[in-house]
């Protein structure tokens, strides 16, 4: 028996949930990082082995460890949301783990340098290893998710990724230009279902947008809802606007804007109303007829600013 230790019950190992309590955000799955391409590089530019990504990988979650690190009298490691989590027995050894900090590993893992974990994706920067999830979490090469929002798709990719995926497994439409003439009709308008309607893809000025137009519950009110957003980052975004309008009998509704970022979730962009808005009763009366039925015409135009 190690000393101060104690035998306890073996215990279940756990999934990667553990949280790094500096940088404040989820550590990165290790299925993006590749062993056998990557060492490890220390300040002085030596190349290590893959024997120390196995020191800094928790044997629970196998995630990388932050601080705090700790170790059971043994020596065995483990990250600290796993210790929680095994109820203070080492999984390795099954001793009390108590509250042992491994200072030597911590001070080691700060003098070394990693790759981004999207550099396949082409990120080429080399990081300080208590830096590399804050970046990691803002890099511009990260993938993006699926924009589709009528079904819990968990699919991610690059741009020409996602647009493959929307046309063939979602079949979205696919258009080219910068206007669009759409006519929505729905057979009964006081059916509202919290889904899009209808999704489709303009690609223009080289770069892809999505038009989505929907029906959903606001309040008690339903409406119905237009908005664009942009296949890119938001800095890319704010380069475009966009209008919308639609109308008839003599009356119109009008909207102009710029195009968010498909960095932003679909859930988040629609309640926060950033689109043209159209409340049932007015969309009824641009339908003309007996108002049975929901027939809008949505007009619209994407252009580059100066």
């Amino acid at each position: 028996m190690a000393p101060g230790g104690s035998a306890c019950k073996e215990v279940e190992s756990y999934p990667a949930v553990a949280d790094y309590a500096i940088a404040t955000t989820k550590p990165e799955s290790n299925s993006m990082t590749t062993k056998s391409s990557f060492g490890f590089v220390g300040k002085h530019g030596i190349q290590s082995n893959n024997g120390v990504y196995e020191l800094l990988e928790c044997p629970v979650c196998k995630n990388l460890m932050y601080p705090p690190i700790h170790q059971c009298p043994n020596g065995h490691t483990l990250c600290l949301n796993c210790k929680n989590r095994v109820h203070n027995c080492c999984p390795s050894c099954q001793y009390d783990l108590g509250n042992i900090r491994c200072l030597a590993l911590e001070r080691f893992a700060e003098s070394l340098e990693l790759p981004c974990k999207y550099h396949s994706l082409g990120c080429h920067e080399i990081l300080p290893y208590y830096s590399k999830l804050k970046h990691e979490q803002h890099c511009r090469f990260r993938p993006y998710n699926c924009p589709y929002a009528g079904s819990d798709c968990s699919i991610t990719g690059d741009i020409p990724t996602l647009i493959a995926h929307l046309k063939d497994d979602h079949k979205v439409d696919m258009h080219d230009g910068c206007t669009f003439n759409h006519r929505y009709v729905k057979l009964n308008p006081h059916e509202v279902e919290n889904a899009t309607w209808m999704l489709t893809v303009f690609k223009c000025f080289g770069k892809q947008f999505c038009l989505h137009f929907e029906a959903f519950q606001m309040g008690m009110a339903p409406v119905y809802m237009a908005f664009l957003r942009f296949m890119g980052d938001d800095s890319e975004a704010k380069k475009f606007s966009y209008c919308l309008e639609v109308g008839a009998n003599g009356r119109k509704l009008t909207w102009q804007g710029i195009p968010r970022s498909i960095r932003d979730s679909h859930r988040k962009v629609r309640d926060s109303q950033d689109g043209l808005v159209i409340q049932r009763n007015l969309a009824l009366y641009f339908s003309g007829g007996d108002r049975q039925e929901l027939k809008l015409r949505v007009t619209g135009r994407i252009w580059k600013e100066a």
